[in-house]
């Protein structure tokens, strides 16, 4: 059998065979397929509170993670292989990691078919930042640190292999309490409450003087805020020794605050770390479903008869519904106060279903009209739906009395100011879930008293997001139908529009899609809840809740003069309100040149705000969508900078960004390869003559005097792509920009404005006349234009092959085809219909099937079969759940019956998107294959030409090029 990896080998030598002679480029050569595995990435990038360390991890998918922890002042530097989840100690004198295992070692071990418990196992590394010494301990399932003091490690270790196990036996490696390096406070949700296992040993570290406590038979652990405690659940199988436990972690004594058998988990410090909450199904352990109940202590509470902690919910207990008891699926969490103790609660569990012989067993589902939700997407939410809970409180200062806030008529209750506010916010759908399979749904809004549980619907159907300010004095949303900001005041319940007296549109112009529009955004509340901040498309607005003063534009007006889009940095998000006395850091953004870059500004009206820097890169961060992380304890910000040429590696600098510097270079190799340029274009409108634009790529040694085969890739509105970075990867749907630019193609992805019920031709109003403008500059071999695309713009390019054949080769991956019969489809990943996203959506038709047949026919490129004169390639695999694959079936079978050249390929039991690692490669190879023969005349591979029959299948993939019979350039040019 040829495996894909001898298959690449074959094609990679016939590739560099092809390309040897047209390689002229110094010292320079094109990617390869096998060079993907040498660019990586920068993942879990962190900064220290005093602004002295950067870690960060570079993770490739076929190579094992290197963990980097980097000085941000001269050239210090530490290194370890197969690190990962690396975590900075809040002192950052420590850095605490796992080390995988090496991939290859973990795969000779699958191969070898060793047991999974004997397998090589994560390892955890203590990293001891002022000697650059490191500590490991093999066999570590977690591990957690205190989050706001240094100091302290605790990790939790896998059970011993074996039968002379000291602690725990080997159903201890599944155990509940799995959680990721300082991640969550352990226990699994919907735990079997009748299976017991036996606890592992946990290990306590005094990080400065490496001294070590050991607790056998531990389950479940967490570490109050400052570090002065340690919680953690102890567990046997014969129930021996089950309970919640306390220790002084400065001095190691350890108090039992409830002990017996049963099940004990989700552990949750308040804020002070004095006291502690957790579920347990102690009282109710001998039942065949026991039932959990809730339990507090509290450090400042006289000692008494009987053990520390205190009963505070279950079943039967005043304010706890009937027939519902404590939600095992919701960890209890304390206000910030600590005054407040909230926790979920459910119906009591179903009894099991009498067991009926399989002979004798109906399995049907029932479709019934008046479902809220359609029966597929109630069996994607099963499981969420048996693990839903329902929010309560107990007001610990009053005795533990317990109201119940969330209700079967209002599942989703938001708190205020971490549950100190005495009001939440109450969602509720349920009337409109209808609507969701055609349209776009709403919510009713409650406001629910905190003390009382009662409940007042203020807002009915809205649409918008609707949140409350920090301090819980008002709600705000956008509203799509009057395109306006509004407030309302949750002493009063009085509602307003908010940004009306704001001379400009605050909700997006350039939403071109048959529903409401959003909003630009909100950075969100100054202190106080003083002021609402809005954007609209250039600037940044400051509006008074009350109506007492006019809207104040912050941003002066300079981003709409200089035409930059203004949007607040958030440099604290632990920090939930802006502090309006405070310096304010912008990200900026030219709509016209693409240039990015950072402004400081202030809220004084005298302040103006002042460039730091604009250039032709793009700056971001990866921290949750946040474009700086600053330090929180000294003026050093970090944030990654680059360009389509220049990798985005990390940078640091003053706040003032006057003195960047980078401190990772993770992808030197790049100087070995041809890579190549991104340049803005612009062209016209077939449709109404209006300037439009695209980025070019270009290779290093382009030529305008020559002519270069070229492709076009799309999808809505790309542009301000311009001075981003695209990774050498093998890609899950589409091409790779650098791989193919490398290779001497130009790569051209236009901009798309769209017209409502004409998606198909307003892709060809933009598209054609973009690539007809390049053409006319004499650069582009008119005979060599591929075009690729994915789902939407799969089905753009099936449509508008049958409109032109200005391309000579194209590929159009999970298209719809038809989409009369795509309206009626589900989205199976979801279970949704697919109305909705032609009546509302990005298909853009803006009715129904019945309302509108002659645009979903038009738009249809099924009805046009006929008309297609391009080599089509498609790609569409058995378990997409977002397209159907019948709509790419029902092309290819049109196709085919027409006698058009035309292929399809099912990864089987791939999604919309590939997923796995080798199957993107093979597509990699593949498509690169169909397009070097139709545009470059490369020889046709035995999959294109002949084929592959089933009776073949895993024998070989037919990658092998076959060798054409004469030497005419355009052999594969048809």
């Amino acid at each position: 059998m040829r495996t894909l990896r001898n298959t690449l080998a074959l094609v990679t030598t016939l590739s560099l065979l092809a390309t040897a002679a047209t390689t002229v480029q110094a010292q320079k050569r094109p990617l390869q397929h096998e060079d993907y595995d040498r660019w990586l990435r920068i993942t879990g990038q962190q900064i220290s509170h005093d602004g002295r360390w950067v870690l960060y991890h570079l993770t490739n998918e076929a190579r094992d993670p290197t963990l980097v922890v980097r000085a941000t002042q001269g050239a210090t530097e530490h290194r370890v292989e197969r690190g990962e989840a690396g975590q900075l100690s809040e002192d950052g004198r420590f850095v605490a990691f796992r080390i995988k295992p090496a991939k290859d070692a973990l795969k000779k071990a699958r191969a070898d078919r060793v047991p999974a418990n004997r397998q090589p196992q994560d390892s955890l590394g203590i990293l001891d930042l002022t000697t650059g010494s490191v500590v490991r301990y093999e066999r570590v399932r977690n591990f957690r640190m205190p989050s706001k003091a240094g100091g302290w490690l605790a990790w939790q270790h896998l059970a011993p292999v074996g039968p002379d196990s000291a602690a725990g036996g080997e159903a201890g490696g599944a155990a509940a309490g799995r959680g990721q390096a300082g991640g969550g406070r352990g226990g699994q949700a919907g735990q079997d409450a009748t299976r017991k296992e036996d606890g592992t040993v946990l290990v306590l570290r005094n990080l400065a003087t490496g001294d070590e406590r050991r607790v056998e038979w531990v389950s479940d652990y967490a570490f109050s805020n400052d570090g002065a405690r340690l919680a953690y659940a102890t567990s046997r199988v014969d129930g021996s020794g089950d309970g919640v436990h306390v220790m002084q972690t400065s001095s190691g004594s350890s108090t039992t605050l409830l002990s017996g058998k049963g099940h004990y988990r989700s552990l949750a410090f308040d804020e002070a770390g004095r006291q502690l909450a957790f579920l347990t199904t102690r009282d109710d352990a001998e039942a065949k479903k026991p039932l959990w109940g809730l339990y507090q202590w509290d450090a400042n509470a006289r000692a008494g008869s009987g053990e520390p902690a205190r009963r505070i919910a279950a079943a039967g207990m005043p304010g706890v519904p009937a027939d519902w008891t404590v939600s095992e699926n919701e960890s209890p969490s304390f206000s910030k106060n600590g005054a407040r103790l909230f926790f979920g609660t459910a119906p009591k569990p179903l009894p099991d279903i009498e067991e009926v012989p399989e002979d004798e067993r109906v399995v049907v589902d029932i479709w019934n009209w008046k479902d809220p939700l359609l029966q597929p997407m109630q069996l994607r939410q099963l499981d969420r739906e048996r693990q839903r809970s329902w929010q309560a409180v107990a007001h610990l200062r009053e005795n533990g009395r317990i109201v119940q806030l969330g209700r079967p008529d209002i599942p989703d209750i938001v708190l205020g100011m971490d549950g100190d506010a005495d009001v939440a916010l109450g969602r509720s759908n349920l009337e409109y879930r209808q609507e969701i399979s055609w349209g776009e749904s709403g919510n009713d809004i409650y406001l629910v008293d905190v003390k009382t549980g009662a409940a007042t619907r203020v807002l009915e159907h809205v649409r918008g997001n609707v949140s409350l300010s920090p301090t819980a004095k008002y709600l705000s949303w956008f509203d799509g139908e009057t395109m306006q900001w509004n407030v309302l005041d949750v002493a009063t319940r009085r509602a307003s529009i908010v940004s009306q007296a704001i001379p400009y549109p605050v909700h997006n112009e350039l939403h071109d899609q048959p529903s409401l529009p959003n909003g630009y955004g909100s950075p969100g509340w100054t202190k106080n809840d003083a002021q609402l901040l809005i954007y609209d498309r250039f600037d940044v607005w400051a509006i008074d809740p009350t109506g007492r003063a006019a809207p104040r534009n912050v941003t002066d007006g300079a981003g709409r003069r200089d035409g930059l889009r203004f949007r607040v940095v958030d440099t604290d998000p632990d920090d939930p309100a802006i502090d309006a006395g405070a310096p304010l850091l912008l990200s900026a953004f030219n709509y016209q040149t693409k240039q990015e870059g950072f402004y400081r500004d202030g809220f004084d009206a005298r302040v103006q705000p002042a460039r730091h820097v604009l250039e032709d890169r793009s700056f971001g961060g990866g921290f949750g969508g946040a474009a700086v992380r600053k330090a929180r304890d000294a003026d050093v910000v970090m944030f990654t900078r680059g360009s389509f040429t220049e990798f985005p590696d990390l940078h640091v600098s003053r706040s003032d960004l006057s003195d960047v510097r980078r401190i990772s270079a993770a992808n030197p190799q790049q100087s070995e390869y041809s890579w190549g340029t991104s340049e803005l274009v612009e062209w016209r409108s077939a449709n109404d003559n209006s300037v439009l634009q695209g980025v070019l790529y270009k290779p290093d040694d382009f030529d305008p005097s020559r002519k270069w085969p070229m492709m076009v890739y799309f999808y809505e509105r790309l542009s301000d792509n311009l001075n981003n970075y695209v990774v050498p990867a093998p890609g899950s749907s589409s091409i790779n920009i650098s791989f193919y630019v490398s290779r001497g193609y130009l790569v051209f992805t236009p901009d798309i404005p769209y017209q409502v019920g004409y998606p198909g031709e307003s892709a060809f109003d933009a598209v054609v006349p973009g690539v007809q403008s390049l053409v006319a500059k004499g650069f582009v071999d008119e005979n060599a234009i591929g075009v690729q695309g994915h789902s939407w713009g799969g089905y753009q390019i099936a449509y508008l092959v049958t409109k032109t054949s200005i391309f000579k080769a194209a590929e159009a991956g999970a298209p719809v085809s038809n989409m009369t019969s795509a309206y009626g489809g589900i989205r199976w990943e979801s279970g949704m219909s697919r109305m909705f996203q032609y009546e509302r959506t990005q298909s853009r038709i803006g009715g129904t099937l019945w309302e509108a047949p002659l645009h979903f026919i038009e738009n249809s490129p099924l009805f046009w079969a006929h008309k297609v004169e391009t080599p089509l390639l498609m790609m569409h695999n058995d378990e997409d759940g977002a397209v159907p694959w019948e709509q790419g079936i029902e092309y290819f079978v049109a196709l085919r019956r027409l006698q058009k050249p035309v292929w399809m390929l099912n990864y089987n039991g791939e999604a919309h998107g590939l997923r796995r690692e080798q199957n993107r490669k093979d597509w990699t190879i593949r498509m690169q294959q169909f397009f070097d023969h139709y545009l470059k005349g490369e020889p046709a591979p035995v999959w294109l030409e002949e084929g592959v029959p089933a009776l073949l299948k895993g024998r070989t993939l037919g990658l092998e090029l076959i060798t054409p019979r004469t030497s005419t350039n355009n052999e594969g040019r048809h």
